[in-house]
This record gives C-alpha cells, sequence and structure tokens, in this order.
C-alpha cells in the first residue's frame, strides 16, 4: 500500500469534526509513577484517557465515523459487526444515535460486562465460538441472509480515520510529545494514532504494546508480513480486547509506515499496571488498556529515550470483580 493511499491528516480532521458530536475529547492525565516519571527523573508520562469515552472505550471513534457517513438507505437496513465487547458496544451507540438496528456476533468467552453493556444499548447479540473466524462467519451469513451493513472493527479506512482522532488529540494537547504508545491487535487504534502522530509531531515515535501470549502483530512486524495465530493462544491472555488473531491488512500498512517498533508485556506485567494506574491516577484500566503503561513501566530498555511520552489506556470496561482481585493482589 503506497504512501498516498494512506489516511491523510484532512481526513483525520474531517472525522474529529463528524464525530465531535458523539464522542468525548479524553483528557490526557499526569502519572507520576515513582521512580520512573517522577520530578527526579526529568521525565513525564501523560494517560490519554479513552476509559472515559461514554462505552468506556475509544472503539466509539471508529464506530460513529463509520456509521455516521451511511446513507439512509444503509441505515434503514440496520448494521452488522463482530466483536469481543468493545467495537460492539461502539457500533451499537453510534447505531442508536442514527437510529439503525445493531446486530452484534460475539465470541462465546466474551466478558459478561460487555455483553451486558451491549444489549443495555439497545443491539441484538448473536453468539458464536471463540476464534475470530467464526465471528466474520458468522457476520457474512447473516449479511446474505438480511442485508446488513458491515462495520468492520479495524480494517476499514473509516474506522482507521476515526481512532486516529486519539493521536489527532493528543498532537494538539501535549505537541512536543516525543513517545507515543498505544495497544494493538487488529491495529485500528495503532494504524489511526500512528498515523496522526508521525504527521502531525514528526520527531515523535510511535510504539506499538501487545500481550506476550497474543504476540501475532508483533511477529507480523518483526517478519514484515502478516501472521496470524490460532485462538486458543490469542485467548489466553487477560487482555480480552487484543486477542484479534491477525492484525488488518489495511492497518498493517499503516504500522509498516509509522510505528517504530512493538513491545510485548507478560501477564504479571499488565496485571501490575493496573494497580498502578489505579493508584497514582484514580483511572480505571481494563486490562487491554493498562498494556503501554507496562511496557512503561517494566520495558524501559525497550523503548526509545523520552521526555515526554503518552500512553493510551483505550478502555476501562472491567468486570467488578476482576478488578479487586487484581488490586488486591501483591506485586
Amino acid at each position: 500500500m503506497a504512501h498516498s493511499s494512506l489516511t491523510s491528516v484532512a481526513t483525520i480532521r474531517e472525522a474529529a469534526a463528524r464525530i465531535a458530536g458523539t464522542i468525548v475529547r479524553t483528557p490526557v492525565v499526569r502519572a507520576p509513577f515513582p521512580g520512573i516519571a517522577d520530578r527526579g527523573t526529568g521525565r513525564e508520562i501523560w494517560l490519554k484517557a479513552e476509559s472515559l469515552q461514554p462505552i468506556g472505550s475509544f472503539k466509539l471513534r471508529g464506530a460513529s465515523n463509520k456509521i455516521l457517513q451511511l446513507t439512509p438507505d444503509e441505515i434503514r437496513r440496520g448494521v452488522i459487526t463482530y466483536s469481543s465487547g468493545n467495537h460492539a458496544q461502539g457500533v451499537a451507540y453510534a447505531a442508536r444515535e442514527v437510529g439503525a438496528k445493531a446486530v452484534i456476533v460475539m465470541p462465546s468467552n466474551a466478558p459478561a460486562i460487555k455483553r451486558t453493556a451491549t444489549l443495555a444499548l439497545g443491539a441484538e447479540v448473536v453468539d458464536v465460538g471463540v476464534a475470530s473466524s467464526e465471528r466474520l462467519a458468522k457476520s457474512d451469513e447473516l449479511v446474505a441472509k438480511f442485508g446488513y451493513v458491515t462495520i468492520a472493527p479495524y480494517d476499514d479506512d473509516s474506522v482507521i480515520a476515526g481512532q486516529a482522532t486519539c493521536g489527532l488529540e493528543i498532537a494538539e494537547d501535549i505537541p512536543d510529545v516525543d513517545l507515543v504508545l498505544s495497544p494493538v491487535s487488529g491495529g485500528g487504534l495503532l494504524s489511526g494514532v500512528a498515523c496522526a502522530i508521525r504527521q502531525l509531531c514528526p520527531s515523535a515515535l510511535v510504539v506499538g504494546v501487545e500481550p506476550e501470549l497474543a504476540a501475532d502483530t508483533a511477529e507480523s512486524f518483526r517478519t514484515g508480513s502478516i501472521v496470524q495465530w490460532p485462538a486458543e493462544l490469542t485467548s489466553r491472555t487477560i487482555a480480552d480486547g487484543l486477542r484479534t488473531q491477525s492484525v488488518g491488512v489495511r492497518n498493517f500498512a499503516h504500522i509498516q509506515a509509522f510505528v517504530d517498533r512493538i513491545v510485548t508485556v507478560s501477564e504479571a506485567e499488565i496485571r501490575a499496571a493496573v494497580r498502578a494506574i489505579v493508584a497514582t491516577t484514580r483511572l480505571v484500566p481494563e486490562p487491554s488498556g493498562a498494556v503501554t503503561t507496562a511496557a512503561l513501566l517494566f520495558h524501559s530498555h525497550e523503548l526509545p529515550p523520552y521526555k515526554k511520552a503518552v500512553a493510551i489506556v483505550s478502555g476501562g470496561n472491567i468486570a467488578p470483580q476482576m478488578l479487586a482481585d487484581i488490586l488486591t493482589e501483591k506485586d
């Protein structure tokens, strides 16, 4: 994919204007982690609190940018997507805004908190097995039968442009940022944010972060071509939003063009990062949203040197019992 076919700053700004009435412009919150970014270190860490979106996740950006461009006929037909939770809620929320029916194909292992929230937004949920391929097959079957419009979770230009508005806000709020970290799974957020940051803050570097147990994008980045991991591997991680089996084609093209490196983190590091974020900032992250902080806390030797880093807390949809369990563990 040539550079000319990648998302432009103009397209990102158009997306930002389009979705401004649906999403929240989330704050960046200072996180003075002791010994890493407190006063004596000369470094600053800021957390981009996408957990504060109306659905508790960045996914509302891409879903609303896509859905707000549908024609009246497409809105009448209704929309469908396949998602473990956060994209499902984004599609359900944005569909409700325009009065479209929303059908969500969900894996059987999706967190109950995300399933319940999706139903509460008025969507219809169809259950399948745990593999991404099963979700896609069921979605295609329902499209053929009922004529729904598919809202892809990440491999879509409008979705990438919507997620890129998160990077646009970072560039506007901290123009001298020199390191931005984003979680990566299907690649919607990382591809969009990297695209925005590298064009608006050319001296800043962008790093993707992925769980060791679902490191298909890290392997793809290292080898230069997209690899797929089986669902039984990616479903091991506590970071349920990062269990996608392979990165999207459009997403990977953006990642190859704009991302400096991809770092992987362990399950224990993710859990420790959840505790650190709660203790330091009072934000509540889900495990998928804590991976970027885990990279800053435990993998500084793998990161480029920085003075001002922004770690995206991509979501906060964590089950109360899981949060309680993690917070009461000993480091």
